[in-house]
């Protein structure tokens, strides 16, 4: 079977780097599906203003030229440990597909056909998208699932905005500046690092931002790409 992107994706996180690796962890978060030819007609949405949610499934496009490997180390056992990549959300699978469950915010329409909006994404921009499903509760909502060594949702870190960054961060809208605090307070560095004096970078809603970790996350400047 050969499947061809229906669209893209472009949202608020510019690159692999502290972008969620779940969705819904950075609930403020947004993106926004622009469709190809020949998937740009009103009809593909018709009727998609009822749902609340919907189903994404995507290409990691970043990490499928990279290979894949029939076991992997999940960053929630320590980047240490090795589980099958089917026992796994690794971005180094077989067919290099994700799934991400994301809000439904509206559908706005543009020159090139309505463009879907979203909440909640776990999407780099520029992510191809292959195919919408609708979430249904009634046959999707398990509230007794077991979750394996990924039981409990990560322990979200305080951010903190240094005097440094205090003024540009304030001039962002306050959408972006309530994803800056959910995204990094995911502590998106790999597992194996623990230097507190190290300074990471990461592009989040069109800006760079420069941070640490020790037991709080610190935002440390803030500039514009």
């Amino acid at each position: 079977m050969e499947i061809q992107p229906i669209g893209v994706m472009r949202s608020c996180f510019g690159e692999k780097f502290a972008t969620p690796r779940q969705p819904g962890l950075c609930p403020s978060s947004w993106g926004h599906i622009s469709f190809h030819e020949p998937f740009r007609g009103e009809d593909f949405l018709r009727g998609i203003e009822g749902f609340s949610h919907v189903w994404v499934i995507f290409g990691f496009h970043e990490t499928h030229d990279k290979g894949w490997s029939p076991t992997v180390r999940p960053p929630r056992l320590g980047g240490n440990q090795r589980v099958g990549v089917w026992a796994s959300r690794s971005t180094f699978r077989p067919n290099g597909l994700g799934l991400s469950l994301c809000r439904i915010e509206g559908v706005h329409p543009s020159a090139d056909g309505p463009v879907l909006l979203l909440g909640g994404v776990d999407c780099i921009d520029g992510t191809p998208i292959y195919d919408l499903k609708p979430y249904l509760s009634y046959a999707e909502s398990v509230p007794e699932a077991r979750c394996g060594y990924a039981l409990d949702a990560p322990l979200a870190l305080t951010v903190t905005v240094s005097k440094a960054a205090e003024e540009a961060f304030r001039k962002l809208p306050a959408r972006d500046q309530a994803i800056l605090r959910e995204s990094l307070s995911q502590d998106p560095r790999p597992a194996v690092h623990d230097d507190k004096a190290r300074v990471y970078g990461a592009r989040l809603c069109g800006v760079n931002v420069r941070f640490s970790v020790d037991d709080q996350v610190t935002i440390l400047e803030i500039e514009s790409q």
